[in-house]
């Protein structure tokens, strides 16, 4: 069986490309081409493709809400945004919308047929050209996001913790990040205050539960 191909794009030198490089893969076929969002939209409908490569600025309905439409009234069809555009707020909304690839107008064909091997067998791709400012910014969200004891904490309250847990004494913790007792204390209660808890049990429970520590020796 071979994989069945719908391409919208509003240039139809693009299309034409696209169509003859595809069609030189003895396991792809194009089955109609869209020069509009909205048409790509209806002959998805109509034949079933499985995989629309879509533009994102084409004329009548843009290609994030034609995929968005596509994905949500087409069995299995799975969605390749090929853009000029590198904007992260492009990507962003082509993968919200439910795409399962994203790739630049100028990559090598290589890379296209790449794509559609990748999707087709249920996994997502992204352009190299473009991955890495998509994970730094995805980090970035993380860390707005996180909650975590690496996040709350400081490093040294995270230390204390940790040796806490390990069911160190406060001397004990004390003499090896030479610091007071005193501090020690001062730690452990603003420790206990950030998280929100009230016994060393739930500071051990916490620690584990985020990776801090373990209940191994």
């Amino acid at each position: 069986m071979k994989i069945r191909i719908l391409i919208a794009d509003d240039h139809k030198i693009v299309r034409d490309g696209l169509r003859a490089l595809l069609e030189q893969q003895a396991d792809m076929e194009v089955i109609a081409e869209a020069e509009n969002g909205r048409k790509a939209v209806r002959l998805a409908r109509e034949l079933n493709p499985d995989i629309v490569i879509i533009d994102i600025g084409m004329p009548d309905l843009n290609g994030i809400d034609a995929a968005r439409q596509i994905i949500a009234e087409v069995d299995r069809v799975r969605v390749i945004a090929l853009s000029m555009h590198s904007d992260k707020r492009f990507v962003a909304q082509m993968f919200k919308a439910g795409a399962s690839a994203y790739l630049l107008k100028d990559c090598a064909f290589e890379e296209l047929a790449q794509a559609v091997n990748i999707v087709m067998s249920g996994q997502t791709y992204l352009s190299p050209e473009i991955a890495g400012s998509v994970i730094e910014d995805y980090v970035q969200y993380l860390s707005t996001m996180d909650s975590s004891g690496f996040s709350i904490l400081t490093v040294r309250e995270r230390e204390v913790l940790q040796l806490l847990a390990e069911g160190k004494p406060t001397k004990e913790i004390a003499t090896r990040l030479h610091v007071s007792i005193k501090t020690i204390e001062t730690h452990r209660q603003q420790i206990m205050h950030k998280l929100k808890v009230r016994s060393l049990a739930d500071l051990t429970k916490y620690a584990i539960r985020e990776g801090l520590t373990s209940l191994e020796p």
